[in-house]
């Protein structure tokens, strides 16, 4: 049984996943909030990624599985973003992400194996109007994941997830009507948004042993967006 860390997993795609590895692993979810773990076989720790450290006290020595969740998804023209916009989306999706692998790294480099799962956005790669100051920190992700597989290999594979739109609580103000949730489908090749459970299958792959061979990559788990031409 592994010890599985997952930051920010109240919600959405932590959630999902929390839920899909409790029977198996011994997860621990550092949160804001606990409500929704309430029925989950999970061990909850209050805590805030941009403003808290972990408490190595409340860990257990070896963790096998880190995954960091929180995110933003900050979509404005780039004349209307001033420069805090981006050092807060900085703040959220890469520096408190720094700071906790800095924290539980002596933790999961005593795993035989370890395994990191990071988030990035199919518009780190893609060019999309109004995801400059996303597309910036989500890129910061991406570039970081590789350098530190690299410099962790074999001890320590890191890996990323880079989905489109997902039907989460962080994206509820694009998804809010069925009008919108049409439109947002119609822009991918599968014709539908993604649920949590989607990309929590892909998290809870790169955490098992199934995935012992894959390091420093990036998986696009986005409908086909990012490399399928949807038809007219």
């Amino acid at each position: 049984m592994k010890n599985i860390l997952i930051i920010g997993g109240s919600y959405g795609i932590g959630l999902a996943l929390a839920q899909e590895l409790q029977h198996t692993n011994k997860v621990f979810v550092a949160s804001r909030t606990k409500e929704n773990l309430i029925n989950l076989s999970v061990t909850h720790l209050p805590f805030d990624a941009t403003l808290d450290t972990l408490d190595l006290q409340q860990l257990p020595p070896v963790i096998d599985g880190l995954v960091y969740c929180p995110g933003s998804i900050n979509l404005r023209p780039f004349r209307g973003l001033k420069p805090e916009a981006f050092e807060t989306d900085m703040q959220i999706n890469f520096f408190s992400l720094v700071k906790i692998i800095k924290t539980v790294l002596p933790n999961l480099t005593a795993s035989d194996q370890a395994s990191i799962v990071l988030f990035s956005s199919v518009a780190a790669t893609m060019g999309m109007p109004f995801h400059t100051s996303v597309a910036a920190s989500k890129g910061a992700i991406e570039g970081f994941a590789k350098a530190l597989a690299a410099e962790y290999a074999p001890k320590i594979r890191v890996n990323v997830i880079a989905p489109s739109l997902t039907d989460t609580p962080l994206a509820e103000k694009f998804l809010s009507t069925e009008e919108k949730k049409e439109k947002s489908a119609s822009r991918h090749p599968m014709k539908r948004v993604g649920t949590p459970e989607d990309i929590a299958s892909m998290a809870s792959f790169l955490l098992s042993d199934k995935s012992s061979w894959i390091s420093g990559q990036v998986f696009s788990v986005d409908g086909g967006m990012s490399t399928l031409l949807v038809n007219s």
